[in-house]
Parts: C-alpha cells; sequence; structure tokens
C-alpha cells in the first residue's frame, strides 16, 4: 500500500536504506529497477507517462497519511 509510505524509510537491497521523499519516488517510477525495496521482486515495468502524470501520483502519495 502507499498508505504510509510519504516520510518512512525502506530499506534496500544493497544500497542501505532510503527516506521516502518526493525525489526517491520520481526516482522509484522512472526507473523501477534501479534501487529495490527489500523483499519485493523487481517486477515493476518503466512506465510510459508524462512527467505531469507522475508528479500527480507523487503528490497522491504525500497526501496518504
Amino acid at each position: 500500500t502507499w498508505k504510509g509510505l510519504f516520510g518512512k524509510t525502506e530499506t534496500l537491497d544493497g544500497v542501505g536504506s532510503v527516506m521516502v521523499d518526493e525525489a526517491y519516488l520520481k526516482k522509484a517510477i522512472v526507473n523501477p529497477s534501479e534501487e529495490i525495496v527489500s523483499g519485493f521482486p523487481d517486477l515493476m515495468p518503466v512506465p510510459d507517462m508524462a512527467p505531469d502524470e507522475i508528479d500527480a501520483i507523487i503528490a497522491y502519495i504525500t497526501t496518504l497519511k
């Protein structure tokens, strides 16, 4: 779920951990195979989305408490 994701610290495979902020979300959406959250498989496709659509998804995620 995306609920409570924004502002959370996630552990990444082989990289350490990351704070889920706008920059991380954008990188994770645009290049989902670059950093994989531990415990999840690398299955996400690269989306065919306009930058404003990506920004809208990120804005939505930030509102989910």
